[in-house]
């Protein structure tokens, strides 16, 4: 790898600022990269080198004479493909989608312009978000790059595989139920789902964030001083802030921190990534804190519930499509999805309800502690073709005990990768703190990067393109 592509922003700035490096030639870097691995992970959509060219040449400028916009000015960043940028279509992942240009930027698109990021490509997803998987009707396969016949994990799926290819430092994911923090574990990136509202997002609903997806804890923490700032569009959005999003030291002794192994649901956790998971408990242990194993928040009921108002509310937003185009929609969401016409109101407003159980039960069990760790995911990986880590459209939430309580109690959360399985996969290390204390929980994830020593190496594109399509051919390991 170009050695250009292992800086952080914050030491990419510095060489722009010292006019040691262009943001020309900077981009120059992430351009052959791109062109080396994603024909291997096909992580992106929209892909435009000759405009991210035109964009780097205006930050060139700007930096030369001191002129520049934001914290972000000259640094590529991609965005999901569920964030609108003017002029380009939303085509949410699917085929049954028209592809109409969209009216303007998203709060998050219009802040990294503001800012003179790069953006030159967005990152692909399965249909409408709803998968944790690289698989859509719409997009190429999107592979994990550490073993291209694996899974990246989803909805993030094009952001985690691009990220942990090393195309740029920055890429923006969405959440609503592990969308960020799941593909970050199964790819060894960090993933930050701050709290509802810390990120304006346009639509917002219920449970929905976005969030960096990054190499490092300090390139996500930077990212949100540009990406944090207000938007009318989301009625949600949190008042402006002045953290100075830098400021990661903390002392963890005294600390409470609830270690949690059993999601109360879903897939059990496997052996490798529970002794991973209990190896990281044990530094934050050495470090001072106290580790308190704590039982499940997540019920059979709760995530049953959810499944239900998920299943009739996007029943619902797809119910008036032609039948020719709602057989276009990739047949594992479809055949999800028709459950939702077999839901009634009473039930979905049951199963919605269930989104306030799951709140109760975070504030419980956080009434006695200062954060939370579990694993991100409770399996090591799964193939690249499956459509989620059961492949079963009447078990499609069976992954997320760990992650969606986070979401409906509005808390921030991150994943980290805490080591590998003997397969070579990343296993990732969730990271879960109070209501609005998006800082502290950037803290201890910097905290835990500094003791486990980070990755230590990423993955490398194949050196032959043979098995680029079919992911026979696996991303060295090294």
């Amino acid at each position: 790898m170009n050695e250009l592509l292992t800086l952080t922003i914050r030491q990419v700035r510095d060489l722009f600022a010292e006019k040691k490096l262009s943001p020309v030639e900077y981009w120059q870097a992430v351009e052959e990269r791109v062109a080396a691995f994603e024909p291997h992970v096909q992580a992106l959509y929209l892909y435009d080198p000759e405009s991210a060219r035109a964009q780097a040449a205006a930050s060139s400028h700007r930096w030369m004479h001191g002129e520049t916009l934001g914290v972000l000015d000259g640094i590529p960043v991609t965005l999901k493909e569920l964030i609108a940028t003017k002029g380009q279509p939303v085509p949410l992942g699917t085929r049954a989608v028209e592809l109409v240009p969209a009216a303007e930027d998203a709060p998050i698109a219009a802040r990294c312009r503001e800012d003179g990021a790069v953006i030159f490509a967005k990152t692909t997803c399965p249909d409408y978000g709803m998968l944790s998987s690289g698989l859509s009707s719409f997009h190429k396969l999107s592979r994990n790059p550490w073993d291209l016949s694996q899974n990246p994990g989803g909805s993030s799926a094009g952001a985690s595989a691009a990220a942990a290819a090393g195309f740029g430092p920055l890429h923006i994911g969405t959440d609503i139920g592990g969308s960020i923090r799941l593909p970050a574990g199964w790819t060894g990136i960090f993933g930050f789902k701050p709290s509802h509202g810390r990120i304006p997002v346009d639509p917002y609903y219920v449970g929905r964030c976005a969030g960096p997806m990054t190499r490092t804890v300090e390139d996500a923490a930077l990212s949100m001083a540009t990406l944090s700032r207000p938007d009318w569009r989301d009625g949600t959005s949190l008042p402006p802030n002045d953290f100075d999003w830098l400021d990661l030291d903390i002392d963890v002794r005294g600390l409470k921190i609830g270690l949690m192994m059993d999601a109360g649901v879903g897939l059990a956790v496997e052996a490798e990534v529970a002794d991973a998971v209990l190896a990281a408990a044990r530094l934050f242990e050495q470090a001072g804190a106290e580790v308190i194993p704590v039982g499940p928040v997540m019920t059979r009921g709760m995530l049953d519930g959810l499944d239900n108002f998920w299943r009739s509310r996007f029943w619902g937003d797809i119910e008036a499509m032609s039948d020719e185009r709602r057989q276009m929609i990739l047949p594992y969401i479809y055949e999800w999805a028709k459950g939702g016409a077999d839901v009634s109101g009473a039930d979905a407003v049951r199963g919605f309800n269930q989104t306030i159980e799951m709140r109760k039960s975070c504030g419980r069990l956080f009434s006695g502690l200062d954060a939370v760790i579990s694993p991100t995911n409770p399996i090591v990986s799964y193939p690249a073709e499956w459509a989620s880590p059961t492949n079963d459209p009447a078990l499609p939430f069976e992954h997320i005990g760990f992650t969606v309580p986070w979401n409906m109690s509005e808390q921030p959360a991150a994943s980290i990768d805490c080591g590998f399985s003997r397969s070579g996969m990343p296993i990732g290390l969730q990271i879960v703190g109070p209501r609005y204390a998006d800082q502290f929980v950037l803290r201890l994830s910097k905290a835990f990067e500094t003791w486990s020593g980070g990755v230590a190496a990423w993955p490398e594109p194949p050196s032959s393109t043979v098995g680029a399509a079919d992911g026979t051919k696996s991303a060295d390991r090294r």
